[in-house]
């Protein structure tokens, strides 16, 4: 039997070393393409990785019989984060307009690129969220208000939103710049 705080630690170390190696792969494929091509490469290796995360969610949620709808996104054997260790904390805010945002703080790959002073590349791991949502269902995106990376503080914030046509033909046309989708303008 191992406690929870060595487990806790032990995926601390994982998603630590997730984020080595993310910020490797970035700053190796930057140096080597140039920022622009770099950047590019970062971010189709990021929307494949999303693709995978969110066919394998969606094939979770759809074998428990589940309706492809946001509360179901992570839930159960979809999970795609591990329950603990990966942030310092979680937790759903209830607005005052009605809406539901997340916010994650103490994310452990925000951290690592931090202390790397590899925040901008980093953060460009964060489209992951946008793309595995789009793959799981296309009706949704989610959008991060805030990420740890980018804003210098400590969490992130998250909200799911509906889709417009407009933006699924950008998503799924491989020439066009997807992460456009991650704003709350669209």
């Amino acid at each position: 039997m191992v406690s929870r705080e060595k487990a806790e630690k032990e995926v601390d170390l994982a998603s630590r070393r997730t984020g080595m190696l993310h910020l490797a792969y970035a700053r190796t494929l930057v140096e080597k393409m140039g920022e622009e091509e770099g950047r590019e490469m970062i971010l189709a290796a990021i929307k494949r990785y999303g693709r995978m995360v969110g066919e394998k969610t969606k094939e979770a949620v759809l074998e428990e019989g589940w309706e492809l709808e946001p509360e179901n996104f992570g839930r159960g054997p979809s999970r795609t984060l591990p329950e603990f260790g990966s942030c310092d904390s979680s937790e759903i805010l209830e607005m005052e307009d009605g809406k539901k945002k997340s916010r994650v703080c103490g994310c452990s790959m925000g951290k690592v690129w931090r202390e790397l002073e590899g925040e901008e590349l980093g953060s460009l791991y964060c489209y992951v969220d946008a793309a595995k949502y789009m793959y799981y269902n296309p009706d949704y995106k989610l959008i991060h208000h805030q990420t740890m990376p980018e804003s210098g503080g400590d969490c992130c914030i998250f909200e799911v939103k509906e889709t417009a046509e407009g933006e699924k033909k950008l998503f799924f046309n491989e020439d066009a710049a997807w992460i456009e989708l991650d704003n709350d303008e669209n």
